[in-house]
């Protein structure tokens, strides 16, 4: 018999192994999920695989319909417009309350990680932009002090990433470098309301540009 923390460490693998691949485009929208391939794929067995896409499915990655289907959720429009909001509303409390915290050498590596993002951006490498852009933010959420705000943004940065991932090459032209030079410069300053509001509106000007992709 497997202990308790064993079948934990099951399921995280299958969730995170299941949900980047979603994320990166290997299991496409609209494309269905049998758990014996899965199973196969992993080297797991059929219970953590069946938890882990019951946890995607609460994160909007995966969606079922009893006795016909899993299948990975498809791209929706009226849930991006949905979420986006919520992202931004998170991202900016994280702001307000994590720059007052913020030293000197915070704010030379979000520098760092806005000089990584566009350059990345330059050689359209979609995996560092994401990657330079995640540790950007990471400074201020982890400056908030705020344990629940990650969780509650996990849930939902799925969904994000892989509307940026399959819409990278449609975003050439986002403000994001310069909105971040403007948000490192109200975090230097130590203004929380004007670094909040300038990350709101940075994750609300993608939202708009992801959601015009579809036209």
């Amino acid at each position: 018999m497997k202990h308790p923390w064993e079948r934990d460490l099951l399921r995280d693998k299958a969730y995170g192994a299941i949900r980047d691949a979603i994320v990166e485009g290997t299991l496409e929208p609209g494309e269905r999920i049998r758990d014996q391939e899965l199973c196969a794929w992993l080297g797991l067995s059929r219970t953590p695989v069946r938890d882990a896409l019951a946890r995607l499915e609460q994160d909007g990655l995966v969606e079922t319909a009893p006795q016909r289907f899993t299948r990975v959720t498809p791209l929706d429009r009226r849930a991006i417009r949905d979420t986006f909001p919520i992202v931004a509303a998170l991202h900016a409390l994280a702001a307000e309350l994590g720059t007052p915290h913020l030293s000197g050498a915070h704010v030379e590596v979000m520098r760092e990680a806005n000089a990584r993002f566009e350059r990345a951006l330059q050689a359209n490498d979609v995996d560092a932009a994401l990657q330079a852009d995640d540790a950007f933010h990471d400074v201020l959420l982890r400056a908030s002090g705020n344990g629940q705000l990650q969780p509650a943004l996990d849930r939902l940065t799925g969904r994000i990433r892989r509307l940026e991932r399959l819409r990278f090459g449609s975003l050439p032209g986002r403000a994001s470098v310069k909105q971040h030079n403007e948000i490192v410069a109200a975090a230097a300053a130590k203004d929380p309301n004007r670094t909040a509001e300038l990350v709101k509106t940075n994750w609300l000007s993608l939202g708009t540009l992801i959601d015009r992709s579809f036209e």
